[in-house]
């Protein structure tokens, strides 16, 4: 009976932090609260540079989709990581990268810069 005891409670524990593995898709305006909360949020562009020199949010750091691989170093594992991009579809595709390489607090912004503008939230031009 303990060793069946023990089994099911390492089978809810590994079930548990499968479950806890992943990115947390957040809107615009809950990307601003958490940017607001937390100081040590590294917020990461992962557009072009042109579109980076056009418009980007205030502390942001710029690496592009293209050279995420590459520079993956560059990004701390112990920090919370909020990535955007346009419209939130090459964010996804870094925020699912960044959780299967090890980052545990990866936040996608589902409508990227485009939804930050659109409620009105300052931002570098």
């Amino acid at each position: 009976m303990v060793k069946f005891l023990i089994a099911a409670v390492a089978v809810l524990l590994g079930a548990n932090a499968a479950f806890a593995v992943g990115y947390r898709n957040i809107e615009s305006s809950e990307a601003r609260t958490l940017l607001a909360k937390k100081v040590a949020v590294y917020l990461l562009d992962v557009r072009t540079p042109e579109e980076y020199r056009q418009a980007h949010l205030t502390g942001a750091v710029l690496i592009p989709l293209n050279e995420m691989e590459r520079r993956l170093g560059e990004i701390p594992k112990n920090r919370p990581v909020v990535v955007y991009c346009a419209v939130g579809s090459r964010s996804c595709l870094v925020a699912d990268l960044l959780v299967r390489k090890g980052f545990r607090e990866v936040y996608n912004v589902v409508d990227g810069i485009v939804g930050w503008y659109r409620h009105g939230y300052p931002m570098v031009r």
